[in-house]
């Protein structure tokens, strides 16, 4: 597989070599998988803490639920779930650390804390300010594709033009090739067939030679396809993250980091060789 540098900030990331696990915290009361369970201060730290020594490589923390449905909160009180943690996590995390965000604001407040990347579902398309931020800050970021329907002309042709036009934005605004990761955005703006798709032809994401980041951690593709509750979808979280690795993931963003590192171990003996 092809080997590169993916560079945020102060961090230079090897890719290619081992696929890498990105542990999700969600410091939300309503996330659809863990909501309400990390709200709490010291809840948080010690989450944060065990997905490190489970193997996590980046720590990708969110206080903001993109459940389907979700009602959006202010830029306020984002910050106010945020601003506690990352103030402890700073300096004393050993892995980078993600912020998972929509907004301009927050990204600012995140990076300016010192923040490695920013994770933007809304693929720098949702808030036109947020790329511009980054670009000054030098930080990595991770361009999801998203959208509110779930009409298209052509799924796959659809995604990468919407994946193109985001990296202009990104390029425009001083960010670098080198600071860039593309997710095909799993679970948002798609049914479950299109999801089935888009997880069918990942290996179509190549086109783009930037390091791919695969987020279907107990989601509703596995719910949908097998009628499994959330804490039932581990098995298929693993079995779901292997076939990525096949197809050319670089990064599996999970929630169980020790399980899903165990697998992508396996699976890059194989894949990697």
């Amino acid at each position: 597989m092809l080997q590169r540098i993916f560079r945020c900030r102060d961090y230079k990331m090897e890719l290619g070599k081992k696929t890498l696990i990105m542990g999700i915290l969600n410091l939300t009361p309503d996330s659809f998988s863990d909501g309400g369970k990390f709200f709490n201060l010291d809840l948080a730290l010690k989450h944060a803490e065990l997905l490190v020594s489970e193997g996590a490589d980046i720590l990708d923390i969110g206080a903001e639920s993109t459940r389907p449905g979700y009602v959006e909160i202010s830029p306020e009180e984002e910050w106010a779930r945020l601003e506690p943690v990352l103030k402890e996590l700073i300096g004393n995390c050993p892995i980078p650390i993600s912020v998972d965000t929509q907004k301009a604001v927050v990204v600012e407040k995140a990076l300016k804390i010192g923040v490695h990347i920013i994770n933007d579902i809304g693929g720098l398309q949702k808030d036109p300010l947020i790329a511009k931020v980054i670009g000054e800050y030098q930080a990595g970021v991770i361009i999801m594709h998203n959208r509110h329907n779930t009409e298209y002309q052509n799924l796959m042709a659809d995604i990468i033009t919407f994946l193109e036009e985001s990296i202009q934005i990104a390029l425009f605004n001083g960010i670098k090739e080198d600071q860039i990761i593309i997710d095909p955005g799993i679970g948002f703006g798609k049914t479950l067939e299109q999801n089935i798709e888009v997880m069918q032809k990942l290996p179509e994401f190549k086109v783009f030679k930037y390091p791919i980041l695969l987020g279907v951690s107990r989601k509703s593709i596995i719910g949908k396809s097998l009628g499994l509750p959330v804490k039932e979808r581990l098995e298929p979280t693993i079995a779901l993250g292997a076939l990525g690795i096949a197809a050319g993931v670089d990064i599996l963003r999970v929630h169980d980091a020790r399980e899903n590192k165990n697998a992508a171990r396996m699976a890059d003996r194989i894949v990697r060789c």
